[in-house]
């Protein structure tokens, strides 16, 4: 599970979890970070990925979405924890596994289907529809991993 394993790994982090106002997931702020205790193992390894890129590539208060440095800051944070969790290799290593569908693919990668299509969303805006590597094809969009020759 990612979140078991990211907890691991930032030690160094403050993580707690704990009751959330106003229907926040997660919050960051100077090296803490506060996660909604009630979410699911998976949801809470999503989250706690996506405020570790607030830790580790934001600055500032950014709450206010209406501002659009703050939509930069997110987006950022957020690409950090795509790249963290859902590195293109592992959509390969899915397609191995098996697996057929996108339910499939979430739930073999252990990450919601929301965090799934924010990922495939962002790696069509980096790559496009489609993305090769060596003998793999990863149609993004709609999600559908192929061996070259077959399509």
């Amino acid at each position: 599970m990612h979140y078991n394993k990211l907890l691991e790994d930032y030690r160094d982090v403050t993580i707690k979890e704990k009751d959330l106002e106003f229907g926040f997931k997660g919050l960051y702020r100077n090296g803490h970070i506060l996660l909604e205790k009630r979410l699911s193992t998976i949801e809470k390894g999503c989250i706690l990925a996506e405020e570790l890129g607030h830790h580790f590539k934001t600055v500032g208060n950014i709450l206010d979405q209406g501002k659009v440095a703050n939509v930069k800051q997110e987006k950022i944070a957020r690409s950090w924890a795509h790249n963290k969790l859902l590195p293109l290799s592992c959509f390969i290593e899915a397609y191995r596994y098996g697996c057929t569908n996108r339910y499939e693919v979430a739930e073999y990668l252990n990450v919601t289907e929301e965090f799934l299509q924010e990922a495939l969303d962002r790696y069509i805006e980096k790559y496009g529809d489609f993305y090769y590597h060596e003998e793999i094809i990863i149609h993004l969009n709609p999600l559908n991993i192929i061996k070259r020759g077959l399509a």
